[in-house]
């Protein structure tokens, strides 16, 4: 059986993209081969890798790259992220379909709690419960990527 290909799209490719990739790799791989990539590159984020090392999942050997650096790959689906990569999604050829389910931006949500005095638990609880949150709409896959609603391309 052909494995679905799926590109998770973010700003950055420094968290959500990261944990879509590796809860899609933990939990589907046998139907889907997942991949992700960034509009822009920001580094691999440490708490990112952290929480997921938290709930059993390795990313630490993922880094952040372009799209440009998949060019090539005939994907199934194109998930963005995160509202800036949605609004930055570039025409994927054929058959290619692209789908937005956004989440929250941990790294951003941390910086407010930062400002206002929360401790590094705290602000780790954003990437939690981010990570949480995908995971939660990765077991949907793909079965949510084919219902009507989700497809805006």
């Amino acid at each position: 059986m052909k494995k679905l290909k799926i590109l998770f799209l973010c700003t950055g490719n420094s968290c959500r993209s990261q944990m879509a990739e590796g809860w899609t790799r933990e939990l589907k791989g046998d139907a889907i081969e997942a991949y992700s990539a960034g509009i822009e590159t920001h580094g691999l984020n440490p708490d990112a890798v952290k929480a997921m090392a938290e709930a059993g999942v390795d990313i630490s050997g993922h880094c952040s790259k372009l799209l440009d650096e998949l060019d090539g790959v005939e994907f199934d689906y194109v998930v963005t992220v995160c509202d800036s990569a949605r609004e930055s999604c570039p025409l994927f050829p054929g058959k290619t379909k692209v789908a937005h389910m956004g989440f929250d931006d941990p790294p951003a949500l941390a910086r407010e709690l930062a400002a206002r005095g929360a401790d590094q638990e705290e602000q780790l609880n954003v990437y939690r419960r981010i990570r949480d949150e995908i995971r939660a709409f990765v077991q949907t896959l793909p079965e949510a990527l084919e219902r009507q609603g989700r497809i805006f391309d």
